[in-house]
């Protein structure tokens, strides 16, 4: 990354002697002598005589910032950022399925549906957590990669943005998921590698049981937080009928044993997520919880700009003294 400064930015005071100078020499084209009749002089005088009589004093003004600026030390410098250690290398699971669609989060006293308010809060889990690799996996009734672990946020960002509810189906395999999951983990290095599991329903779909993948995330010493999504009892839904839009409120169906038995066998732990705010809290425990300590060294290498104003500025003040004694030169 490039950026520009100064190495003495106190010095650029200096450049208050400017105004200074201007008005002084201004003051100086209001002195006057004595001259029998001013007709004449006022028919020579033109738009020219008016520019070079004020050139000295325009050389002078910027001779003396450009200098002032080249004593302030202008440096162009391009700094780096080398990361010694890795963070934390997290795959998010999000389920797209149809209960997703459930409209029982409100935000700023406005109903939305799950899927959108979790994608606000996964956006900023996402943005608090730059040196860690993140993937995300999507599942309904099937489950695929929506992206590979990567470091790039806006890419995962843009992914994120991009889900859809029903994207992968209706259903929810929560097994298949974290199948998917753990074969995109299995083969990092790394020291600390992590799940984030978040539905609203239970398994329904895949061939491959929840438990059963849990014991294979924990064979590759893959922890998994499991997260249920949805308010207590009913959760309203908007339908279409033959009267318009209306709301029909059905049961949550959340199979919280089978959540809890998945981040007990890896070591995580299970949250439930019955409105935003305690969505938002989650994420942010998540974040705590999961800190690791990584080291960044800021290399930066500047280039001295300094020469790019002093030349032009003794250029500019030797012009003007040239000038002011030679062809510009005032009569006393």
């Amino acid at each position: 990354m490039k950026f520009f400064q100064f190495e003495d930015p106190w010095l650029l005071l200096l450049l208050l002697i400017v105004p200074y100078l201007a008005i002084k020499g201004k003051s100086k084209e209001l002195a006057s002598i004595n001259f029998s009749s001013l007709e004449i002089l006022q028919t020579v005088r033109s738009a020219r005589v008016d520019f070079l009589a004020i050139l000295p004093l325009v050389l002078r003004l910027l001779a003396v910032s450009l200098i002032v600026l080249a004593l302030a030390r202008p440096q162009e410098g391009q700094k780096s950022t080398e990361i010694l250690s890795a963070g934390v290398d997290i795959m998010l699971a999000l389920d797209t399925s149809g209960s997703m669609q459930a409209l029982d989060f409100i935000k700023d006293e406005k109903r939305d549906t799950r899927l959108a308010m979790v994608k606000d809060v996964v956006s900023q889990f996402i943005e608090n957590r730059p040196n860690d690799r993140m993937g995300m996996v999507v599942f309904g009734s099937e489950a695929y990669t929506q992206c590979p672990l990567t470091l790039d946020q806006g890419i995962l960002q843009s992914f994120l943005r991009k889900l859809e509810i029903g994207m992968a189906g209706d259903s929810t395999a929560i097994g298949s998921a974290i199948g998917i999951a753990v074969k995109r983990l299995k083969d990092l290095e790394s020291d600390s590698k992590l799940i984030i599991l978040l539905t609203d329903g239970r398994n329904n779909a895949g061939n491959l049981p929840p438990l059963q993948a849990a014991q294979t995330a924990k064979a590759f010493g893959i922890k998994i937080h499991t997260i249920a999504v949805g308010t207590q009892g009913k959760a309203p839904f908007l339908v279409n009928s033959i009267f318009g839009q209306r709301y029909v409120y059905q049961e949550v169906d959340i199979d919280e044993e089978t959540l809890k038995e998945i981040s007990q066998i890896t070591g995580g732990q299970y949250f439930r997520a019955t409105d935003l705010e305690s969505l938002e809290a989650i994420y942010k425990q998540i974040d705590e919880m999961e800190k690791s300590e990584v080291k960044v060294i800021d290399h930066a290498e500047y280039t001295e700009l300094f020469h790019y104003f002093l030349i032009p500025g003794l250029f500019f003040l030797v012009l003007e003294v040239v000038l002011s004694n030679t062809v510009l030169r005032r009569i006393p």
